[in-house]
């Protein structure tokens, strides 16, 4: 049988985990317009602005706008409670086993919503899907590099006081937002003290062309970080991928992402296959799966098509990936049983 035949169905089947997946990008059309009555908003005229659609690509700068479009619609614990119960029932029904989330705390005073409420609001949300959908969901929380030095230690206060009273649910911190704006070394207390108390960190690193060459990129990769976010230029500069290469630091890999939002010219120039011939962990993600129209089961295939993946290089991708999440060995080995499990029945159904 033809290899390609079934391919579509074998990655929707096939065990995933998710690594890089910001809750407000995440969101889907159906949940947009459940937001948009609750608000009271018109459907005309919003749709089109809440997503790149296939074939698609707008400047980076296009999904933070798009990102403030969905946040204006989502600013009550209520609304955050209800899009997270979203975005992990479509990852669980894509066949995500493992999700991790990241999402920065808001304050909205015209609301009454805190930082604290609305880290709240997510983990009832994991806590309500714990039992009705089959997945492990664990949080990162998020610093924005437009915010202060002073707000990110905020967060990083949440984090810690939510990683003792959500035991394993909060496991650690991301650094995202524009890319164009600020310099993330301003962030490296903040980052440390996440470090010194237990939680593991996942940043983004070198996500334009200008960050190849910036100082930030080598002080963050100094700390060093758990997993590098996107990575898209690390291997233009020899140093900076020797520092990678060396730790065996994951990448998360986002393929259609970064090909949407314009920093990769083509799914055939992705960086993805540069670390992946050099056996560089790699952990395919969405990103931003309703801003960019995608899921893990697409990412999935797209590597096959485009890099010449077969169904047990594709398995073994996925299977590794468990490595790479922010738990104990202890969960990471039940996950790993549950793959075993599944191997044998997945590859006769797909053949």
């Amino acid at each position: 049988m033809d290899e390609a035949v079934g391919l579509p169905d074998f990655c929707r089947r096939l065990p995933k985990v998710e690594l890089h997946a910001h809750l407000s990008g995440s969101v889907s059309e159906t949940t947009i317009q459940k937001l948009q009555v609750k608000k009271g908003v018109g459907h005309e005229g919003l749709q089109g602005d809440t997503a790149i659609g296939k074939g698609e690509t707008r400047h980076l700068q296009e999904p933070f706008r798009i990102f403030k479009i969905i946040q204006d619609l989502s600013d009550t614990e209520e609304s955050i409670f209800m899009m997270t119960e979203d975005v992990i029932s479509e990852f669980a029904a894509d066949g995500v086993r493992y999700l991790e989330l990241r999402s920065t705390p808001r304050h909205m005073p015209h609301t009454g919503m805190t930082p604290q409420s609305y880290v709240e609001s997510i983990l009832s949300a994991i806590q309500k899907c714990k039992d009705r959908e089959d997945v492990v969901v664990r949080l990162l929380l998020a610093i924005d590099r437009r915010q202060s030095v002073e707000t990110a230690m905020t967060t990083v206060r949440l984090a810690q006081e939510y990683m003792l009273r959500s035991p394993g649910v909060v496991v650690g911190i991301d650094l995202s937002g524009n890319p164009a704006v600020g310099d993330g070394r301003d962030f490296i207390p903040v980052l440390k003290e996440a470090q010194n108390c237990g939680l593991k960190l996942a940043l983004h690193i070198a996500e334009i062309s200008q960050q190849a060459v910036a100082p930030e990129t080598s002080a963050l990769l100094s700390l060093p970080p758990d997993r590098v976010g996107h990575g898209t230029f690390i291997h233009h500069n020899q140093d900076l991928a020797a520092v990678v290469a060396d730790r065996k630091m994951p990448f998360e890999i986002c393929l259609t992402s970064n090909v949407k939002a314009q920093t990769v010219a083509s799914y055939g120039e992705h960086h993805f296959q540069h670390w992946y011939s050099r056996k560089q962990p790699c952990v395919l993600c969405t990103d931003d799966k309703g801003v960019f129209c995608t899921t893990l089961s697409e990412e999935y295939r797209l590597a096959a098509e485009t890099f010449g993946l077969t169904r047990p290089a594709l398995w073994d991708l996925s299977y590794s990936s468990i490595d790479h999440t922010f738990v104990g060995e202890d969960l990471k080995q039940q996950l790993r049983d549950r793959w075993n499990t599944e191997k044998e029945k997945l590859f006769l159904q797909t053949r």
